[in-house]
């Protein structure tokens, strides 16, 4: 088989290209810039821009199957930019595809694009898209999530995999962001309530990409369906953070602020960075501020009926991997 992985440079991305390469598949990626890790593992690589149809569509040729992993994530940044990227992208993904013949497409969302700030507590993939998003990462996501459902055919098998807060050894967004903030003493608990939290470390997301790749094809259980992932190990969230920031021997998270005053913090931040045109993220937004404060686990029943996915490494066993990286000095 000769596998696309659209940011296969990234965090996930990288593993679903490991983990293929280990079985034998030929890899080819799609990315903005080239990644020497990629080379050494003999996978054939691209750079381009998602927006660029013309470049996906090369990318793409002579492929079996297409991991759409690449995405614009963040808190912040201007509509255009994540629409381009998010939607436009997954657009030229899907016409690539069809340009070329190919018969399976499994899509990375995310389970944002079902949050509207509310708990959710075990619910399935009936949840429904909520009338109003509070940031442009979820909104985008859930539109390519719809173009991508929206496409599956007797020719294009599709499915969209929504694996939540991914991390582990290698991660440039979350794990980082969360110790450089508890080492500069930033982090607050939102509220004092014991929120549960799913999370999937990323050795897991990435086997699920695979499991579920396997299964697909026109008129089976997952063509045309999404699928919540995860460690199927709900945790406060508040204990999951001070676990992580353990592993990078950072003090845990004491102090707390009330729900409303982050709400009220963000909203003034996002008002303050909107007006004058400030550089880098605000402290808080409104969407952070909700989503800190709330409970959001999920039922991946449907993940384990139709393509086999359970969870092979344990938050325990992910931590202790994630404590020797930075023991390594990886971080």
């Amino acid at each position: 088989m000769k596998a696309l992985v659209t940011g296969g440079g990234g965090f996930l991305g990288g593993v679903i290209v490991r983990m293929l390469r280990e079985r034998g598949d030929q890899v080819r990626s799609f990315s903005r810039g080239e990644h020497p890790a990629l080379g050494v593992m003999g996978v054939e690589q691209f750079q381009g821009d998602l927006s660029d149809r013309n470049a996906v569509i090369k990318a793409a040729s002579g492929c079996d199957l297409v991991f759409h992993v690449a995405a614009r994530a963040g808190i912040w940044g201007s509509h255009h930019d994540f629409y381009q990227t998010n939607v436009v992208g997954t657009e030229n993904v899907i016409a690539a595809c069809r340009s070329n013949g190919i018969a399976r497409l499994v899509y990375t969302s995310s389970p944002s694009v079902v949050f509207d700030g509310s708990d959710v507590d075990g619910a399935d993939e009936s949840l429904p898209y909520p009338d109003r998003y509070e940031a442009h990462y979820p909104a985008t996501k859930a539109l390519a999530e719809q173009l991508v459902l929206g496409a599956n055919s007797p020719v294009l098998a599709v499915t969209a995999l929504r694996p939540h807060l991914i991390w582990g050894p290698g991660d440039n967004h979350l794990v980082p962001r969360i110790v450089a903030k508890g080492r500069a003493g930033k982090l607050r608990r939102i509220g004092t309530r014991p929120n549960l939290v799913d999370t999937v470390y990323v050795d897991n997301a990435a086997k699920a990409h695979l499991l579920a790749a396997d299964s697909l094809y026109p008129g089976s259980p997952a063509a045309g369906n999404c699928y919540f992932i995860s460690n199927n190990e709900p945790l406060p969230l508040w204990e999951m953070v001070n676990r992580i920031l353990a592993t990078a021997g950072v003090p845990p998270v004491t102090r707390s602020i009330p729900p409303k005053l982050a709400y009220a913090a963000g909203c003034l931040c996002e008002g303050l960075w909107s007006l004058l045109q400030l550089s880098g993220e605000p402290p808080m937004t409104r969407f952070v501020a909700h989503e800190l404060a709330s409970a959001h686990w999920f039922n991946i029943d449907a993940a384990r009926r139709d393509f086999g996915y359970k969870p092979e490494i344990s938050i325990e066993e992910g931590l202790a991997l994630l404590r020797q990286s930075f023991l390594a000095g990886q971080y």
